[in-house]
């Protein structure tokens, strides 16, 4: 079992990010953004995938997720989708690359489309799970119709104190039954779990996932250093740079969609597949169609 060791650590923004790094280093720069309840070895297939092709692959553990630690500790731990793509965007200005292919899922999906949308200049390509990732929270008190509120129980779980007293006495419980109920054909076993799970015991793991959650709902403020980004989300960017997207065919969270539904938030080429008997983990469940996108959208000659 692949294990994404050793961890470089670097001071990008608020944060120290502890980040997996492989392939050549002259290699056309890749970032693989991992979601939540996940951790970087959703990429354990897929960053030697690349490598082998001759990219430049940079896999970071998430603000609250592993070794990435806060540099303050009066900065708010927010999960918002401003911080995300904010420290997205410090990390690639310290690792002094320009211009790169953001690819993830979930959280780090997010991460990839708001950089994306809002510093096209800074993304080659885009391959993102559930295609356009930025949460409309204008919106978010609209409800959905019944099934697809059923699937969101975490999240109006975490609104509440009980919520967070749940995640906080059994982080590993709670994001087990996650993996299950979000990737029911993928068949994992302990040891797969357990790599991932250590990046929970983090010491702003729960903060930062119960901010997130109550955030999007426009439940609680953001941190006032993210204001402006916020508010440039909050106008539902469009993405202009070319996008590879995808669904699982199983996802439990969120069932697939057509290109059309998204249609409208795509300027630039994109192409959008369903993927087979994969659910919400794509890049783990299905390593080699994830690594195949982003080849697709690697320049040939593109330098870091």
């Amino acid at each position: 079992m692949n294990s994404l060791q050793p961890l470089r650590h670097v001071t990008a923004g608020v944060l120290n990010v502890a980040l997996f790094e492989t392939g050549p280093v002259d290699g056309p720069p890749v970032f693989l953004m991992h979601g939540f309840p996940y951790d970087i070895h959703s990429y354990a297939e897929v960053a030697p995938l690349l490598a082998a092709q001759g990219c430049r692959v940079y896999v970071p553990c998430l603000r609250g997720f592993g070794a990435t630690r806060f540099r303050d500790a009066a900065t708010p731990r927010s999960g918002e989708q401003a911080a995300l793509g904010a420290d997205l965007l410090a990390l690639m200005d310290v690792l002094a690359v320009p211009r790169a292919v953001l690819a993830g899922y979930d959280w780090g999906g997010r991460a990839a489309c708001v950089v994306a949308a809002l510093w096209p200049e800074r993304c080659s390509g885009l391959v993102s799970l559930n295609s356009y990732n930025i949460q409309n929270i204008a919106n978010a008190m609209l409800p959905d119709t019944p099934d697809k509120e059923h699937s969101l129980w975490y999240q109006y779980y975490f609104h509440s104190e009980r919520g967070r007293a749940g995640l906080a006495a059994d982080r590993r419980a709670f994001c087990r039954l996650l993996w299950r109920l979000w990737s029911p054909t993928w068949v994992f076993d302990d040891a797969t779990f357990e790599r991932s799970a250590a990046a929970f015991d983090n010491p702003d793991f729960v903060d930062v996932v119960i901010q997130s959650y109550r955030h999007r709902f426009g439940l609680v403020a953001g941190d006032p250093a993210l204001t402006g980004i916020e508010a440039r989300l909050a106008a539902q960017p469009a993405i202009s740079v070319p996008s590879i997207t995808f669904d699982g065919n199983d996802d439990g969270v969120r069932p697939p969609a057509t290109a059309a539904q998204h249609a409208r938030f795509f300027t630039g080429p994109r192409s959008h597949h369903i993927v087979p008997g994969a659910g919400h983990n794509l890049p783990q469940e299905k390593p080699q169609v994830f690594a195949d996108a982003v080849l697709e959208l690697v320049q040939p000659g593109q330098n870091a």
